[in-house]
């Protein structure tokens, strides 16, 4: 009767220990990252995705602007398991230093590219992009709340729409975009972190004079002359040989969100997407299939009680055949009964454990992780003190 007592209490000094001499330490791909002035940063494209249709293309798919190497590469498990395609960009950051109108690339379509990104336009596909490991959001102003914003994945393809008085619809593409790249500096080391990834996109038809260069200046945006984008007052047309120039801005604010905390954004937002299609699609595969299991199953014993039911002779009575063969192996009680116990009871009870998780997590009483986290302070925990802490905290 002493030995649970006792287990117990061995049990909690094991803790206390680790909970002492333990460090801190992040799982690969959730650190933080601290950046000083000028540091380059790599903003990352992502696979492009519409709530139409169930499926998602890669970016270079299309006919956008494309760096000299494309490298894939996977930050962590969960875009992996998502179906993420990440790729580096064409776009170029540095910490804390402002863009204005660059230029990425210059396109001349033809019919196939202007089929390409018109069928993307009508599904209303969305590109998704990461930087530091937080998806591309844009903001989008709540008519109800002022200086209140609701936050979507990633930024339309293109819109369609009628233009100067035109009764026919014509598609049009973003192709400048302005990114605004939310950081917390550290009074201490100067050092910042980034906490937010935002975008808006315009459709603009730049213009510029005699032919086009590398070096030539666009009239419509012009960081010299203090001419930007600020709305889609003549967009650019989706046709067979239109001229798209691809341009952005990079625009740096000061942040009051920690680290730790700048998830939360995403996970109070309305997310749209939300692939219905795909949903209901699944539900009948899963309910035919269960449908035929079952009959199946119907036929197999409605043959098998129709044969015991027309034995004539005592001597086919004691013959077992059908289903009457597995009685021997259903109630043979199994080897290491004791062990199966255990591992069916720990089971139960880790299965339960995750299940009331994340019916917690679902209704937003549960943050993914605590908040001090951000700047790796107490409590200093390590793999054994971090699942003392998970047993033990009256937090969870």
């Amino acid at each position: 009767m002493a030995r649970g007592p006792l287990a117990f209490q061995l049990w909690i000094s094991v803790c206390l220990l680790l909970f002492f001499r333990a460090r801190c330490f992040y799982l690969p791909g959730v650190a933080p990252q601290d950046f000083q002035n000028g540091d380059p940063l790599n903003p990352k494209v992502n696979k492009v995705t519409s709530t139409k249709t169930q499926l998602p293309y890669s970016y270079y798919s299309l006919p956008y602007c494309r760096p000299e190497h494309i490298v894939d590469s996977a930050e962590n498990l969960g875009e992996v398991l998502r179906g993420d395609r990440i790729e580096n960009s064409p776009y170029e950051f540095k910490m804390r230093e402002p863009q204005m109108c660059n230029v990425v690339c210059h396109v001349t379509l033809n019919a196939k590219t202007a089929k390409e990104f018109k069928e993307k336009i009508d599904d209303e596909y969305r590109v998704n992009m990461i930087l530091d490991n937080l998806p591309l959001v844009v903001p989008v102003p709540r008519p109800d709340q002022e200086n209140s914003f609701v936050y979507q994945h990633g930024f339309h393809v293109g819109l369609r729409g009628q233009y100067a008085g035109n009764k026919d619809e014509k598609h049009f593409i973003n192709n400048h975009l302005t990114f605004t790249v939310k950081y917390h500096k550290d009074p201490m080391t100067e050092s910042a972190r980034i906490v937010g990834f935002e975008v808006k996109p315009f459709s603009v038809k730049h213009e510029y004079e005699g032919e086009w260069s590398k070096k030539t200046r666009l009239t419509t945006c012009d960081p010299h002359a203090k001419r930007t984008v600020t709305s889609s007052e003549s967009p650019q047309e989706v046709e067979d040989k239109k001229e798209i120039i691809f341009t952005y801005d990079v625009e740096f604010q000061e942040s009051d969100v920690k680290w730790a905390s700048r998830w939360d954004t995403y996970l109070l937002m309305a997310d749209d997407q939300i692939h219905w299609f795909s949903i209901v699609n699944s539900l009948m595969i899963v309910l035919f299939l269960s449908g035929m299991v079952a009959m199946i199953m119907l036929r197999t014993l409605y043959r098998d009680i129709s044969k015991y039911n027309q034995l004539e002779t005592q001597e086919e009575a004691q013959e077992e055949t059908g289903w009457k063969l597995v009685h021997g192996d259903v109630f043979r009680p199994p080897s290491n009964s004791d062990l199966l116990c255990v591992y069916v009871g720990t089971g139960v009870q880790f299965f339960g454990m995750i299940l009331v998780t994340m019916l917690f997590a679902v209704l937003g009483f549960l943050s993914p992780k605590p908040r001090w986290v951000d700047d790796c302070h107490a409590p200093p925990l390590g793999l054994y003190g971090s699942l003392c802490w998970v047993l033990f905290s009256p937090s969870l």
